[in-house]
């Protein structure tokens, strides 16, 4: 899958990262492509280090959200205390 591809899967995946998870994100487009493009590649490597996929095999659009919604959390608790 190319770079455009890529960055709509992250659009779709930072989407529906914040609509599930409840409160105000106070997040733009742009971020909420980076949130999601970041969800799936932590989903990714988190997934081979606890060998759920293999090695070179990308995580699911499940796990992107997942994982973006994990950053989600991280981001909020951060932008918090600042």
């Amino acid at each position: 899958m190319g770079i455009l591809g890529t960055l709509f899967i992250g659009l779709l995946a930072g989407v529906l990262a914040r609509l599930l998870k409840p409160g105000k994100s106070g997040l733009g487009i742009i971020m909420t492509i980076i949130l999601g493009v970041a969800g799936s590649v932590v989903a990714t490597y988190g997934g081979q280090a606890l060998n759920i996929y293999e090695a070179g095999q990308p995580a699911g659009f499940i796990g992107a959200v997942v994982g973006a919604i994990v950053l989600l959390f991280i981001f909020e608790a951060l932008h918090k205390r600042s």
